[in-house]
């Protein structure tokens, strides 16, 4: 892998603060959710959490089915990502598999810890998978022989198997299609959550991992890597939030409201010459009508308040990634995209 810094690029606030309509994030437009919302309100920040996160952890296990002994906390997903990456590389990997378009802090913890880059999944110690995927919003594709073939055939685990992190961030905003892995796959992968998206609440930084089946030594390697209290007292409050029942009744009502709304996003967007690819997702790629400069019209739209993720550092020139907005948003997005071509 290359050794020029990879730039860093999100949605989201920038210098120019918060969007007054953020087309730009994969948050849930719906939120935030407002029993998390109150639970983070109310968060106890005077005290340290309990440094071993037993409740929460025990509470985290008993809402995947799984035990205690395979949850870990992590400070974010970002977090996790260098922290995984930094223990594979201590134990000899030397490539990574990434998507060819994904989050970018997957091919920055490989920069930082000189893994090269295989072509080939089963060429790699550390793989990486995002389901639902983002930018695109659909189904992984890639996935390693050891585990469609193991699993499939009921086979024995590889005793040494390469480490594969899925990422479930936008799992819990799925709005069509599928899960590609069975319960039993599920069980041989590292799963990364991160509910804060789901919540609406991208501002509380705090995510925790379900290891797979017999995996404790790596388990105890990781928490020796972690710094202590890597989740604080707001991040608790939102993950004991994310596994109560009206939280969870509060986000399957919103993801009806997100499929209304998706559906008039799209409709908009074709109306106005836009080609709107297929996504599972609260959010989409679409190629925009002809432009000039995209750089200079999202500049533009900026400006107005308005923002887009240019997905040209996940490797698709000429798109943008859109998140679901309500209509609002959308009818601002319409007017002001129609005024700057009316200027070109």
């Amino acid at each position: 892998m290359s050794s020029t810094f990879l730039q860093r690029i999100h949605g989201g606030p920038d210098a120019r603060g918060v969007p007054h309509f953020d087309f730009s994030t994969n948050s849930n437009a719906c939120g935030p959710c407002p029993q998390a919302l109150a639970a983070v309100t109310q968060a106890d920040a005077m005290h340290y959490p309990d440094a071993s996160y037993a409740a929460l952890r025990a509470q985290l296990a008993a809402f995947h089915g799984v035990e205690v002994q395979r949850v870990l906390l992590a400070g974010s997903a970002s977090e996790f990502i260098f922290r995984i990456t930094a223990w594979v590389a201590q134990q000899g990997g030397r490539h990574v598999h990434v998507p060819p378009h994904s989050y970018g802090d997957y091919a920055q913890a490989a920069l930082a810890w000189n893994l090269g880059r295989a072509a080939q999944a089963d060429d790699a110690q550390l793989l990486w998978a995002c389901e639902p995927s983002s930018p695109l919003g659909g189904r992984h594709a890639c996935w390693p022989g050891w585990l469609v073939d193991g699993c499939a055939s009921g086979g024995a685990r590889m005793p040494t198997r390469p480490v594969l992190v899925l990422d479930c961030a936008y799992a819990p905003l799925r709005l069509s299609g599928n899960a590609s892995l069975s319960d039993a796959q599920r069980a041989q992968v590292w799963q990364l959550w991160t509910p804060n998206k789901a919540l609406g609440l991208t501002g509380v930084r705090a995510a925790y991992v379900i290891a797979p089946l017999d995996a404790q030594a790596a388990v105890a390697a990781l928490e020796r890597l972690c710094p202590s209290w890597p989740v604080g007292a707001h991040g608790v409050a939102m993950l004991q939030a994310w596994v109560q029942p009206e939280v969870q009744a509060w986000l399957a009502a919103s993801l009806q409201t997100l499929r209304d709304w998706k559906i008039r996003q799209i409709g908009m967007l074709q109306a106005l010459g836009w080609t709107c690819l297929p996504s599972e997702t609260n959010f989409f790629c679409a190629q925009p009508a002809p432009a000039d400069d995209l750089s200079a019209v999202l500049q533009h739209l900026r400006v107005a308040g308005i923002k887009l993720r240019d997905a040209t550092s996940f490797g698709l020139s000429g798109q943008v990634r859109l998140g679901v907005q309500p209509p609002q948003a959308q009818d601002a997005l319409k007017a002001a995209w129609q005024s700057i071509r009316e200027m070109t």
